[in-house]
């Protein structure tokens, strides 16, 4: 039988990793305290010393939570529900939205990366982004003909437990917040369909006239991965304003790139409903790739364009002039907008539905802005019901998933099952005794030819782990030419250019 949780020392802890964070003063403490008892429906508490440090608050909170579960306040076994009580217990160290909003406009007079800092830090600090989840990610770096592309295995999203669907399907649906980017998320209690976010906080900015926020993602796929969103609950839409907004952003916080998923189902985002951008702080691979052929657009001599080698079509524009740089975008936009070349299966429409849209993402050099425009097409046909410019089934083993920002600018998210299944395949390939049993599982039947093709290379038993991962960078390469629309072969180059051509 496990001992009984020291209550007063669980909340001790609390307070001293609160004032070890800067999230509360000696001020703050005795309100503190009882914000919590509050929550525990406790009426006592003694505080105690406490000499460690924690450079997360998880496994303090862990044990506030089992004393909620001994308690009854707390059903065990559902991962959700503990969430959003330990999201409460933060929620009573976390500085009021106005206090972190003068705090980084204060610094952000200073400098935007001392103000990005004190942001970042404070979302890990008060659990919004989980970093003991963080950091059970897996990645590595792989390469290909394109240069080193990331790869992750991301594991800090909690798998549903049935608990948690059945109670997700049976929840009220009240319609408030309106979706998971809202800003009236912010300091949220949660519920079965929405995430808590009681310790979450935005902050407000101004994008071409308009109130935006910046946020962090709570599941960061990359340094300071970031979210931009607007005000107001609205689809998302690709269109000159997107191009002033992503470029006035690289005014406000040079040190961020900052892009926008697609508008279209199948190329686009997981959330369409909600107009927002991402970026963050990390150079990622397509950001590296170098311009294959420099290409010229009539007018706009100021401009230095060209073709990137990367395995999706895109066109970087690099220049001095922002309102210039906006121009040719909206161009080129409503240009592909337009544009079909059956000899590239590309067609911008069937029977009046539009299959042409453009991610862009934009970044500082320097002086210059940098944008590039990724080409898009959502067509299905019979062979590829799922998209034809999307991950063909030959690798659904490896990713079935849409090709979203993030995955476009060369950084692979892929599903927590590929880690045990990899684990399964490695230990085929190392024992052939065991390998017929091991292959014959029900997960593993996906990745029988992908198994085959390892086998017959041969490849020593210490080697394997590296000879697997370095497998899933070539297919995360092939992914990515799957998505892109002008293939990078001698008929796809030559396509590209009529399209460069046609811009007008």
């Amino acid at each position: 039988m496990k001992p009984a949780i020291d209550l007063n020392l669980a909340i001790s802890r609390l307070l001293s990793y609160g004032l070890d964070r800067g999230l509360i003063t000696a001020l703050d403490t005795a309100y503190a305290a009882n914000r919590i008892l509050a929550l525990l429906k406790e009426s006592n508490f003694t505080p105690v010393k406490v000499e460690e440090k924690f450079h997360t608050p998880a496994e303090i909170l862990e044990d506030l939570c089992q004393f909620a579960k001994d308690k009854g306040l707390l059903e065990p076994g559902n991962q959700d529900a503990q969430d959003q009580f330990d999201t409460e217990l933060m929620a009573c160290l976390t500085p009021r939205p106005s206090e972190v909003v003068g705090e980084f406009n204060r610094l952000y007079e200073r400098s935007p990366r001392e103000a990005t800092d004190y942001y970042y830090a404070l979302s890990r600090s008060t659990n919004y982004i989980r970093v003991d989840r963080i950091e059970k990610d897996r990645k590595w770096t792989a390469p290909t003909p394109y240069g080193d592309l990331t790869i992750t295995i991301n594991l800090s999203k909690p798998e549903k437990d049935p608990k948690a669907i059945a109670a997700a399907r049976n929840a009220p649906k009240s319609g408030y917040p309106a979706c998971a980017l809202c800003r009236e998320n912010e300091g949220y209690l949660g519920s079965a369909n929405q995430a808590a976010r009681g310790n979450h906080r935005l902050i407000p900015i101004t994008l071409d006239g308009e109130r935006w926020y910046l946020q962090y993602s709570p599941y960061v796929y990359y340094n300071e991965h970031c979210i931009v969103l607007s005000e107001e609950h609205r689809p998302m839409k690709v269109s000159r304003a997107s191009f002033r907004r992503l470029l006035e952003f690289g005014t406000l916080l040079p040190h961020y790139f900052i892009g926008s998923n697609a508008d279209l189902p199948i190329v686009g985002g997981s959330i369409l409903s909600h107009d927002h951008f991402q970026g963050g702080a990390e150079e990622l691979p397509m950001a590296r790739a170098e311009v294959r052929e420099k290409v010229s657009f009539e007018g706009f001599e100021g401009i230095d364009a060209g073709i990137l080698h990367w395995p999706m079509s895109v066109i970087r524009l690099r220049g001095k002039d922002r309102e210039q740089m906006v121009e040719l975008a909206d161009r080129i936009l409503a240009a592909w907008r337009g544009y079909s070349d059956e000899s590239a299966e590309v067609l911008a429409e069937t029977k009046g539905t539009p299959h042409n849209t453009i991610t862009p993402i934009a970044r500082r050099r320097g002086e210059d802005f940098e944008l590039d425009l990724v080409l898009r097409n959502n067509r299905t046909t019979d062979e590829h019901p799922l998209g034809l410019f999307h991950p063909h089934a030959e690798y659904h083993h490896i990713k079935k998933e849409n090709i979203g920002l993030i995955e476009v600018m060369g950084l692979a998210i892929l599903p927590p099952r590929l880690l045990t299944e990899t684990g399964l395949l490695q230990e085929a390939l190392s024992d052939g005794s065991r390998a017929e049993e091991i292959m014959s599982r029900p997960e593993m039947e996906k990745h029988k030819a992908w198994y085959e093709e390892l086998k017959a290379r041969n490849i020593p038993a210490k080697d394997l782990q590296k000879a697997i991962q370095d497998s899933i960078g070539e297919k995360f390469g092939r992914i990515l030419g799957n998505a892109g629309v002008f293939k990078d072969d001698e008929k796809g180059r030559e396509a590209f250019r009529r399209f460069c051509g046609s811009v007008r």
